[in-house]
């Protein structure tokens, strides 16, 4: 496969409240019933018309293309404030160059922030879905 008929799975630590909404988000615009189970990491490659695989692609293509605005509105404190056990691993797709975008954004951001990758993805990823990283 080439790189535009296929995607990459990215693994992100998101608290329970910006997982919740980004899985009702996934079913309403793609039919992910359960996001936990729908991308196998054990499969590291998908097809790019998978429709999961092309609703996450977007967000992530949303995500990276907005990701100084999300930055400055992300919450960061609230994301750090999470328990360390609050956090689920949820995998995204997106085309190969995406995914390589997001992972360089999300470390240079922990970089700056001086935290770990979770409050990182959870902070970002709640900013764009409008929700707060903790109840």
């Amino acid at each position: 496969m080439t790189d535009g008929d296929r995607l990459s799975l990215l693994g992100v630590y998101l608290t329970e409240p910006v997982y919740d909404v980004l899985a009702e988000e996934l079913y309403e615009d793609a039919g992910v019933v359960d996001l936990e189970t729908y991308f196998d990491p054990g499969e590291p490659e998908l097809p790019a018309d998978d429709p999961g695989g092309a609703a996450t692609d977007a967000l992530l293509a949303t995500v990276t293309g907005e990701f100084a605005v999300l930055y400055e509105r992300a919450d960061f404190a609230a994301a750090e404030a999470a328990p360390p056990d609050g956090f689920v691993l949820t995998h995204l797709a997106a085309r190969p160059g995406r995914v390589a975008d997001a992972r360089e954004l999300f470390e240079a951001a922990a970089t700056i922030q001086r935290t770990d990758l979770r409050t990182v993805h959870t902070a970002v990823l709640a900013a764009h879905l409008g929700v707060e990283p903790v109840r």
